[in-house]
């Protein structure tokens, strides 16, 4: 019987498999990490096909620990690190070249280049989305004009695009046996290609770069039917009913459904999703106009996000390039040994700074150092940063020009981070909101699963997944407002140091 739906979750630094039941608890899971590739400054890298293994792995892990077969399985749902980009050849399956990751910085050239040109106004009015490395749209001209005979096969019509949930479809539907090249509308919209507003790829962004339509994948509702897997696979002949963009899935697990309802993800990054309804807004506060999520037979359902590139990558940072932690559990009891940060700021512009500010030329400072500053202090203002960049982008929703004002009146929480309550209570201090943890912190499969359910009717409407989604810890506001703003104050100031590092010295 099929009693349970199955999430294949593949984050920027692993893949997981996690079962669950119609409750929506977890059954069990597998999940490996894959290699972080840093060829060159500012390159990141990953292994297409090591991704694709470590998939197959963990779903095996995920059924061998629960004890069940593939009959057991309703259907799959597919989440998968955005924006980071792959190419291959459709008659052999192999990858082209390396994925390229979403925090890659080698196409800075190319988006001058079309800043420039004017590309980047036509880009913004049809897809929503800023001109900026972290886009897909620079990857892939990158990928065919310097990977050998990628342009030539893609002209030829034997190369494939897809951003990573595209290239798990592909190998599970069959590869090169027949495999389904198609992608859903949340990535899609996050490729820089597609129109915000009809949900198609865009002829005259494609034409301008010279990217043939005939490499992108079809785009599909994000609850809807892909295809099934392949006789290959551990899961033959499930079907595979739901794919979301990782931040799409989170807000989807975290059941934001409703206009003015938000959350943020405290994962590598950090990304804050503001749903908006059925018409697109275009940010004038530096924030993305996106697509929320689309069911089957319905309208997309658009949102807003504010993409911070560093958040939980700092914590890695500390531990691996610092070492003054040696697991990332160890730096809550650090940063909390202290009462405050001593002073200390810091901004962690590795790649620049994204939502709100799209600095790419801002790199990581840590400001106000004395000799009274400990390790200790370093910790505490790495997990104050996380926080001081959502409120920079929170404090955008509420300039927008939106009907309701766009005020909120609390945020969910979910991802690695979010079980650090140090980190959650400061949030809710500089916010000056409600910070909501959920029961199950790790929405992102939720999501996925809740989207491939609904496709096959394990759950019947959103309702059902509304009444799963449950409050663990409500973080309130103890901070006084003379304190908040000074915090604020300091920050801007630091924020400021760090923009225009790699302009020429005059």
């Amino acid at each position: 019987m099929s009693s349970f739906m199955l999430a294949i979750d593949q984050g920027t630094t692993s893949t997981r498999a996690v079962i669950y039941d119609v409750a929506g608890k977890t059954i069990s899971s597998g999940q490996t990490e894959h290699r972080q590739i840093f060829a060159q400054p500012g390159w990141v890298e990953h292994d297409a096909s090591e991704i694709w293994s470590n998939t197959r792995e963990v779903v095996g892990m995920a059924l061998a620990k629960a004890n069940l077969t593939r009959h057991n399985i309703a259907a799959v749902g597919i989440t998968n690190q955005r924006e980071t980009t792959v190419l291959w050849d459709k008659r052999t399956g192999q990858a082209l070249g390396p994925a390229i990751v979403w925090q890659d910085t080698r196409t800075q050239d190319f988006v001058e280049k079309h800043t420039a040109d004017g590309f980047a106004i036509a880009m913004k009015d049809i897809s929503g989305l800023r001109l900026n490395t972290y886009f897909s749209v620079s990857k892939l001209a990158w990928l065919l004009d310097n990977v050998p005979k990628a342009r030539a096969l893609a002209e030829a019509g034997h190369a494939a695009f897809g951003t990573i949930d595209s290239w798990i479809l592909w190998n599970m539907t069959g590869g090169a046996d027949g495999g389904v090249h198609a992608t859903d509308v949340t990535n899609a919209s996050r490729t820089g290609l597609m129109d915000i507003y009809s949900c198609t790829w865009s002829a005259e962004l494609c034409n301008e770069l010279d990217i043939p339509l005939s490499v992108l994948p079809e785009i599909k509702p994000s609850s809807g039917h892909f295809g099934v897997c392949h006789a290959d696979q551990l899961l033959r002949d499930t079907p595979i009913t739901g794919i979301l963009g990782d931040q799409q899935a989170a807000t989807f697990g975290q059941a934001v459904f409703e206009p003015g309802a938000a959350k943020n993800t405290y994962g590598t990054g950090c990304f804050f999703n503001f749903v908006t309804g059925e018409t697109p807004v275009v940010s004038t506060e530096g924030l993305l106009t996106t697509v929320a999520y689309q069911l089957e037979g319905q309208r997309p359902v658009y949102g807003l996000e504010g993409s911070v590139a560093v958040a939980g990558s700092l914590v890695q940072w500390l531990r691996d390039n610092l070492g003054i932690i040696s697991s990332s559990s160890e730096v809550e009891a650090l940063a909390e040994s202290v009462p405050d940060n001593g002073g200390v700021f810091f901004v962690p512009a590795f790649s620049g700074l994204y939502a709100p500010y799209w600095r790419p030329e801002a790199r990581g400072a840590i400001q106000g150092l004395t000799r009274f500053a400990t390790k200790a202090h370093l910790a505490r203002a790495a997990i104050e940063s996380t926080a001081f960049q959502v409120h920079d982008v929170v404090a955008c929703v509420s300039a927008e020009k939106l009907s309701d004002g766009g005020a909120l009146k609390e945020l969910r929480v979910d991802g690695g981070m979010a079980v650090n309550n140090a980190l959650m209570q400061f949030q809710a201090d500089i916010l000056g909101i409600d910070v909501i943890r959920p029961q199950n912190v790790e929405t992102t499969s939720l999501g996925a699963a809740f989207a491939a359910g609904l496709a096959v009717g394990f759950w019947e409407d959103l309702d059902a997944l509304r009444s799963l989604w449950s409050e663990e810890r409500r973080f309130t506001p103890s901070m006084d407002e003379d304190t908040r703003k000074s915090y604020l104050g300091q920050w801007n100031r630091a924020v400021g140091n760090t923009v225009g590092w790699l302009d020429p010295l005059t």
